[in-house]
C-alpha cells in the first residue's frame, strides 16, 4: 500500500470541495459531468427563432345574415296561386312566388289606364299646365305601382295590352333557398304578413369563442382556417370580419365572426368547426417550454457555465407559441438551458443549498448577462 502524505491528499480534498461549494454569487452550484450523464441531463442553445401563434378555438356555421330576405306585401289582399310551395326550394332572384288579388291594386291600375289616355288626349294640349297635369298624374299613378313591387315589365305589359289583371305575380327579391314559408293560396295577407324568407348559402359566418389571454392577437381582417368533420383534410380559408365589443360574462371568453366563401354549399348551418388563427410574431429569443421551471413565483432557468457549473437564472417570459416561451428578460443569446431533467438539476440544486440562498436574493439572475 503507497503511502500518500497528508498534506498532499488534504489539498486535494480542498481542491475538489472548492470545485462543488457554492459560488459566492448565491445562484452557482455544480453537477459533474459524469453526474449530469447518469442523470439524463440534455442542453439547449437560446436562440432567435421566427415564431407564430397559432390560436385554436371551436366555432359553429351560422347564415350571414346580410344575405337573408323576408317578403312581405306591400298591400292587402288574398294569395290566388303558389309557385314556391315548400320550405327548402331554391329559387332565382326574379322567379314567381305568389299572385296576389287587391282590389287596391285593380282600382290603381284602372286608374293608370285612365291617366294614359288623359296624357295621350291632353299630353299636345296648347295650355302647358293642361298637359303638365296629365303627364304628372301618369307618373303619379306610376310610382305607386312600382312601390307596390309592381315591375316595369308588368306596367308595360298593361300599358300595351291595355287590360287590368285582377291578379298580380310577386317576384323574389333575391337568389336563395326558402327557409321559412307562410303564404298559401286564398289565404288573406296584409303588409304585417311575412310570407317568405329567403337565404342565400353561398357565404356563411362562423362564430368562435377567443380566450381572454389571446384578444391581443386578433384583428379585422386576419386571415383564419377551418377544417369540419364532414369533410376531414379540408381546409376552408376565411377572414376575420368582426370582433365582438364585450366579453362573455359566464365563459370570460370574446366572440368574434368570420366570414367564408360557401360556393358549393358544403358547410351547412349549426355544423361545428376546429378553427385556426396564425399570428406571426416574427423573429424572438426563445427557450422550449421544457427549459422552464415555472414555481407560481418565479419562471427559472439552469444556465450552463461550463465544466460542471450550473447557475439558477430567473427570466421574464413573453408569449407562449407551440412548444416555445418568449423569452423577454434573463438571457442571451447562445447561451446553453438544461431541458431535460430539470427537476433532478433542482434537487441537486437544494442539496447544495443554492436554491435557499438564492431564494434569499430575489436580485440574483434577474438581468440579462454579457
Amino acid at each position: 500500500m503507497d503511502l500518500v502524505p497528508v498534506r498532499e491528499q488534504a489539498a486535494e480534498t480542498a481542491a475538489a470541495e472548492s470545485e462543488v461549494r457554492p459560488s459566492p454569487s448565491a445562484a452557482l452550484f455544480t453537477v459533474s459531468p459524469e453526474r449530469q450523464q447518469l442523470i439524463g441531463v440534455q442542453f439547449t442553445e437560446v436562440a432567435c427563432r421566427a415564431m407564430e401563434k397559432v390560436i385554436r378555438t371551436v366555432g359553429r356555421v351560422d347564415l350571414d345574415e346580410t344575405r337573408i330576405a323576408h317578403v312581405n306585401t306591400k298591400i292587402e289582399g288574398w294569395i290566388e296561386r303558389v309557385f314556391v310551395n315548400y320550405t327548402g326550394q331554391h329559387v332565382e332572384r326574379g322567379e314567381p312566388l305568389f299572385t296576389i288579388y287587391s282590389p287596391e291594386l285593380v282600382a290603381t291600375q284602372r286608374e293608370y289606364l285612365l291617366a294614359l289616355k288623359a296624357q295621350d288626349m291632353l299630353g299636345k294640349n296648347p295650355f302647358p299646365k293642361v298637359a303638365a297635369g296629365a303627364v304628372s298624374l301618369l307618373d303619379a299613378t306610376r310610382e305607386r305601382l312600382r312601390l307596390w313591387d309592381i315591375t316595369d315589365e308588368q306596367i308595360q305589359e298593361l300599358e300595351r295590352t291595355g287590360r287590368v289583371k285582377r291578379a298580380l305575380t310577386i317576384y323574389s327579391p333575391v337568389s336563395g333557398y326558402v327557409i321559412e314559408r307562410n303564404a298559401f293560396p286564398q289565404m288573406r295577407v296584409t303588409p304585417n304578413t311575412r310570407l317568405y324568407t329567403i337565404a342565400d348559402y353561398s357565404r356563411v359566418w362562423v362564430h368562435a369563442d377567443i380566450y381572454e389571454d389571446e384578444i391581443a392577437f386578433v384583428k379585422l381582417g386576419q386571415k383564419a382556417e377551418m377544417t369540419v368533420p364532414s369533410y376531414p383534410g379540408e381546409v376552408f380559408e376565411g377572414v376575420v370580419t368582426y370582433i365582438w365589443p364585450h366579453l362573455e360574462e359566464e365563459t370570460r371568453t370574446l366572440k368574434i365572426r368570420m366570414e367564408f366563401a360557401n360556393p358549393d354549399l358544403a358547410l351547412k348551418p349549426q355544423m361545428y368547426a376546429d378553427v385556426k388563427l396564425r399570428v406571426p410574431l416574427e423573429r424572438k429569443l426563445a427557450v422550449p417550454k421544457s427549459a422552464v421551471l415555472r414555481t407560481g413565483e418565479r419562471d427559472i432557468v439552469f444556465v450552463d457555465r461550463g465544466h460542471g457549473r450550473m447557475e439558477i437564472r430567473t427570466v421574464r417570459l413573453g408569449h407562449e407559441v407551440d412548444e416555445y416561451y418568449e423569452v423577454l428578460d434573463g438571457l442571451n443569446l447562445g447561451e446553453r438551458v438544461v431541458t431535460a431533467a430539470n427537476f433532478l438539476i433542482s434537487a441537486e440544486s437544494q442539496v447544495q443549498g443554492a436554491i435557499a440562498t438564492w431564494q434569499a436574493s430575489p436580485s440574483q439572475g434577474g438581468e440579462n448577462r454579457d
